[in-house]
């Protein structure tokens, strides 16, 4: 299971942060969590934000889905926490090992979000997103794209499409600009381990020039640090690293797309560029983006 071996590292139960606004796209964020810690001793912790009286939906900001924002207006947050708990208990299997805390804030949702990574240790924010509903401006919705960017705690953002499956091709986009530390790489390698998985190393250049030295630098220790596993490099030529992806996506069947925060030239231009029809990666694949 993605992310065991990372986890048991750490001391104690393991803490989930999951914000949800009590749509559909919250609750496969949810599912996806449960299945993809059900080997893991974890404290999910469920958390809705209101923010000035407004409902604030984990894809992107001002755009509300009518039913689910009625029922907020009729309902209190602990109320429709308390649902979605039944709801879990109803409809996935009994975990001993997963104990659930339910949190109702009124705030900014990156500051509500920021205080509870501090009060209760969080080791993982995971975020359902719709993608570019309404507003069409970046791929991964508002909201997310806020917490990922704003909230220094490793997140997985899962698309309203995305199904835990076992994880077994893993996409690692980076275009080798920046020295990556063991620790940072860690959760990539853990996911390897207990998946037998491949990553796949991807490096998308505009105008098919040669890597520099440090870049090669870089290159080479990557190839050392997972020297032990299944790995592989791929060097793709595309004015548009989007299409490049989208394509890198479908040929090799990839099931995750893990970025490192740090990397903000791939980041950016992969995450939070408009969106077109061709581009559907961020609507079925899930990304983890680590701090």
């Amino acid at each position: 299971m993605p992310l065991l071996l990372f986890l048991r590292r750490q001391i104690g139960m393991k803490n989930i942060l999951i914000p949800t606004d009590f749509s559909e796209n919250a609750w496969n964020a949810i599912d996806y969590a449960l299945k993809f810690f059900s080997k893991s001793s974890c404290n999910f912790y469920l958390l809705h934000v209101n923010t000035a009286g407004t409902l604030v939906t984990s894809g992107s900001a001002g755009v509300q889905n009518k039913s689910v924002a009625s029922e907020t207006l009729t309902k209190s947050p602990k109320k429709l926490l308390q649902e979605t708990l039944k709801r879990i208990y109803d409809n996935l299997p009994r975990n001993p090992k997963h104990r659930f805390f339910i949190i109702s804030d009124s705030n900014y949702l990156v500051d509500s979000i920021r205080e509870q990574v501090v009060k209760n240790r969080i080791n993982l924010i995971v975020m359902g997103t719709k993608g570019a509903s309404g507003l069409k401006k970046i791929a991964i919705g508002t909201n997310a794209g806020n917490v990922i960017t704003k909230v220094k705690c490793t997140t997985m953002v899962v698309p309203e499409n995305a199904k835990y499956t076992e994880l077994k091709e893993i996409a690692f986009p980076t275009d080798f600009s920046i020295f990556y530390r063991p620790e940072t790489l860690q959760p990539i390698l853990d996911i390897i381990e207990v998946n037998n998985a491949t990553v796949n190393v991807l490096h998308v250049n505009k105008y098919g020039l040669e890597l520099n030295e440090d870049q090669q630098k870089n290159k080479e220790y990557l190839d050392d640090y997972f020297t032990n596993y299944t790995r592989s490099f791929h060097f793709l030529t595309n004015k548009h690293i989007e299409n490049a992806v989208q394509q890198f996506v479908d040929e090799r069947g990839i099931n995750l797309i893990t970025m490192l925060a740090k990397n903000l030239n791939y980041f950016q231009l992969i995450l939070f560029h408009p969106t077109v029809n061709e581009i559907s990666y961020y609507k079925d694949v899930p990304f983890l983006v680590l701090h």
